[in-house]
């Protein structure tokens, strides 16, 4: 039977914190150079992608609608564009496919919207001021956009169905300064989380105040299930703004970058007719057309759903003993002692740990002193300022699994370590 540590005599607590502080002293003293910062793909999942690199040559057939070597096509050649309408799930005509950074076309959409408005509306800069929606934990550098435009960020907090649509609601319905929504709907980051069917349903009945209000569904991880037999299921925000008559009211983005190379992939934007001119109306004067060479190479290499379901099935087979050797040593040594609890999810890059209140940053700390590096505390929240202090995002993906055993170890020892502290001091 185990005993949580806030139930613990404190002559039992000191015995306990005696026994871990030689254990994470035994883990410095290893020398470990460790980096589980970002969710990156690991060496062995860039290689399934490498066959990529033989179907384009020196003999290659490049003509496909038009010379891919060539100009043309700004939107993106026509196969492309059915590619990732069918990763999207949308038509390829509400489709533009662009460069090898989905996070490149939503910075340009908030930069556009602050210098020159959206589809005719003011210019956010020229407003007393604009206001963003921020599930959290959520995605780093989705708050890094809006801050780096001094947008105003406010917190919604995530829920086992998503963002808190009761704020969502009330924000979004009566205050016209809030002008959009962060959502990584499915196998959100940090936390694994998919958006319910109802919340997805809210999202598309809002009666925005701001008529240049903008959802931001970037579906970064659409496809990137653990199991083949335990797939979450997201509900189309696109058939669903079509039925209330709210076509323009998102924006939807995907990449390759986590099927592919993140370095050099492929992303796409899925809006409607109107939104999909607007952005036309820049596109036109920014780039002559992006790569097509290289939208041609994901053409060929994945060819259809059918070949990017395949070519996923075998990133998962490498990527889920990593999610689940975390998992286990997670229950293993934490699981009973009420200092901290954690989403085992479906699907993503991520797994989302909250410690007792007060005690992530110094938990990362800790970590770093013996030799891994994790993301920064506070990254999970706009400002890098988590008001509880407790979220961490673990990236399990990139280290070898040798490497991430003994880093999730020693993350657990940590753990134990700071809150006996906190416990004891309190």
């Amino acid at each position: 039977m185990i005993t949580p540590y806030t139930k613990m005599s404190r002559r039992k607590l000191e015995e306990e914190y005696k026994k871990v502080k030689k254990e994470y002293e035994d883990y410095k003293g290893k020398g470990l150079k460790l980096d589980m910062s970002r969710g990156k793909p690991a060496p062995s999942q860039l290689d399934l992608s490498m066959p990529m690199m033989d179907v384009l040559n020196g003999t290659s057939d490049c003509d496909e609608e038009l010379d891919c070597r060539n100009y043309g096509c700004p939107g993106g050649i026509s196969k492309a564009k059915k590619l990732m309408a069918d990763l999207m799930e949308v038509s390829p005509d509400n489709v533009i496919v662009f460069g090898n950074s989905s996070l490149n076309i939503m910075f340009d959409l908030i930069s556009t919207a602050m210098n020159k408005g959206i589809m005719g509306s003011t210019p956010w800069c020229k407003l007393d001021k604009v206001k963003f929606l921020c599930p959290v934990p959520g995605y780093d550098r989705h708050f890094a956009v809006t801050e780096y435009f001094g947008i105003e960020m406010i917190n919604i907090p995530m829920t086992p169905e998503g963002p808190d649509m009761d704020m969502v609601e009330k924000y979004v319905n009566n205050d016209p300064e809030v002008k959009g929504i962060w959502c990584v709907p499915k196998y959100s980051n940090p936390q694994g989380i998919t958006y319910s069917k109802e919340t997805v349903k809210r999202f598309a009945a809002l009666e925005p105040a701001a008529e240049d209000f903008r959802i931001i569904w970037d579906n970064a991880y659409i496809v990137h299930h653990l199991y083949e037999d335990d797939q979450d299921v997201l509900y189309s925000l696109p058939d669903e703004c079509a039925k209330k008559g709210k076509p323009d009211m998102f924006y939807m983005l995907a990449s390759t970058s986590k099927i592919t190379f993140p370095g050099s992939g492929v992303s796409a934007l899925a809006a409607s007719e109107a939104n999909l001119k607007d952005v036309f109306g820049r596109l036109k004067w920014q780039t002559i057309g992006h790569d097509k060479m290289n939208q041609l190479r994901h053409v060929r290499f994945l060819k259809d759903s059918e070949g990017i379901r395949q070519h996923m099935s075998k990133h998962a087979d490498l990527i889920r003993p990593k999610f689940e050797l975390v998992n286990e040593i997670l229950q293993k040594n934490l699981a009973g002692l009420d200092i901290g609890s954690w989403i085992k999810p479906k699907g993503g890059y991520f797994i989302s740990f909250d410690s007792m209140d007060g005690c992530a940053a110094n938990i990362i700390n800790k970590a770093k002193e013996a030799g891994v590096v994790m993301t920064g505390a506070g990254s999970t929240y706009p400002y890098h300022k988590d008001p509880h202090d407790s979220n961490i995002r673990i990236a399990p993906t990139y280290p070898e699994i040798d490497d991430l055993r003994e880093a999730a170890e020693l993350f657990t020892v940590c753990v134990k370590l700071v809150s006996l502290e906190k416990i004891i001091n309190s």
